[in-house]
C-alpha cells in the first residue's frame, strides 16, 4: 500500500472518525457530561488521589475540581473519604454506581468499535491492530514527563 501525501492528515481524519464513533456510543449517556466522565476515569486510575491532585491531573485550579466532585458526589458517583493514615487528607473515591458505570460505557464503547471493525477484511484488521500497537509505542517514547507545562489538557 503506498504512503498518502500527508499521512498525518489522513490519521488525523481517521482520528476524527473513531471519536465519532466514541462519541456516539457515549451520548446515549446523559448521566453526567464528558468532563464528569474524565474525573470518574482519573480517580479510579489514579487511586489515593485528592481534589489537588485531580487539579492538576485536569490542569485546572483546585476550586474548579473541587465544583466537579460536589456534582459528581451529588449523584452518588463520588465519594470523599479521610484518608485512614492521616485524618486531614479527603481522598477521592469513587462507588461502585461510578464503576459500574464506567464499565458499561466502555462496553457500548467497544461494541462501537466493534460494530465498525466488522465491515472491514480480517487483514486490514490485524494490519491496523499492529499499527495502532506500533503507534502506541511510539507516542510513549516521545511523551513529555508528568506534570510538564508542554502539553495541552483541557478539563
Amino acid at each position: 500500500m503506498e504512503r498518502p501525501p500527508n499521512l498525518a492528515a489522513a490519521i488525523d481524519t481517521a482520528a476524527e472518525a473513531l471519536v465519532g464513533v466514541l462519541d456516539s456510543a457515549t451520548a446515549r449517556h446523559n448521566v453526567v457530561s464528558p468532563t464528569q466522565l474524565r474525573v470518574l476515569s482519573l480517580v479510579i486510575a489514579h487511586p489515593h488521589t485528592n481534589v489537588n491532585r485531580l487539579a492538576e491531573l485536569l490542569d485546572v485550579v483546585p476550586s474548579s475540581a473541587s465544583r466537579l466532585c460536589d456534582r459528581l458526589e451529588a449523584v452518588g458517583l463520588l465519594r470523599r473519604v479521610a484518608d485512614p493514615r492521616d485524618r486531614r487528607e479527603v481522598r477521592l473515591v469513587p462507588t461502585t454506581a461510578a464503576e459500574t458505570l464506567l464499565g458499561e460505557l466502555r462496553d457500548r464503547r467497544h461494541q462501537a468499535v466493534q460494530a465498525v471493525l466488522d465491515r472491514m477484511p480480517n487483514r486490514v484488521q490485524h494490519e491496523l491492530l499492529l499499527a495502532l500497537v506500533a503507534f502506541s509505542q511510539a507516542a510513549a517514547l516521545g511523551a513529555p514527563a508528568a506534570g510538564s507545562d508542554s502539553t495541552v489538557r483541557t478539563a
